[in-house]
């Protein structure tokens, strides 16, 4: 006779340790405080929406409205873009021909700007050339893609260096820009930290008929490196 003893079986869908468990506790803790909440889970659910816009709008993506003419004609007055903030988070840096948002205080104003990248840490920027263009490290770029119709490149010359961690930005619409040539002799020179750049435009999100992603443009693809340039 087998006088063994044969183990209990547990019932697994009722025991406290269990996933299925764990799942019906957590499920009744936010009853609960939906319960609390005036308006109940609707209440909740606004609240959960507000907080992943709030999580979203700080650390991924954040909407700019476009204040003024400077970067016209790809960007009107009035247009939203969203700033891709990841852009530049993980070791990224800012390149030639991204349009970026930056915090101005101390440089340009106290406020945040939008203008496209022309000049990063080492570039040697020059305006202008024999044909009128701008030239980075000794090479030419043609701007006509971007730039805003009847505009040249610049009506005021420059010739700098641009510091390391520094960018040298400049509007599409040059003759409605207030830009880094307009503070060659404020502080920072009108070189813009790379710490004080917000993010990346990569989307005009409104009006939908203007609804488009922004292209880095191959106008700055041939420029060569700094130290090449300079070594």
């Amino acid at each position: 006779m087998d006088t063994e003893a044969q183990p209990m079986r547990r019932d697994r869908t009722s025991s406290p340790g269990t996933p299925g468990a764990e799942r019906r506790s957590r499920f009744a803790l936010v009853s609960r405080f939906a319960d609390w909440l005036p308006g109940g889970r609707i209440t909740l659910t606004l609240f959960v929406c507000l907080l992943f816009l709030l999580l979203l709008n700080t650390f991924v993506a954040q909407p700019f409205q476009i204040p003024s003419g400077s970067m016209e004609g790809g960007l009107r007055i009035g247009d939203r873009v969203l700033v891709n903030k990841l852009a530049y988070r993980f070791g990224a840096e800012p390149q030639r021909g991204d349009v970026v948002v930056f915090d101005g205080t101390g440089y340009f104003g106290d406020a945040d700007y939008i203008k496209r990248v022309v000049g990063v840490g080492g570039d040697h920027v020059v305006c202008c050339d024999k044909e009128g263009r701008i030239e980075v490290n000794g090479r030419a770029v043609d701007e006509t893609a971007f730039l805003h119709p009847g505009d040249s490149p610049s009506s005021v010359p420059f010739d700098v260096v641009v510091p390391p961690g520094r960018l040298f930005v400049l509007g599409d619409h040059r003759s409605d820009s207030s830009d880094s040539r307009d503070h060659l002799g404020s502080p920072g020179g009108g070189m813009i930290p790379v710490g004080d750049v917000i993010g990346r435009a990569d989307w005009i999100a409104w009006p939908f008929a203007h609804w488009t992603h922004l292209h880095r443009p191959d106008a700055y693809a041939r420029v060569p490196a700094a130290e090449d340039a300079h070594g």
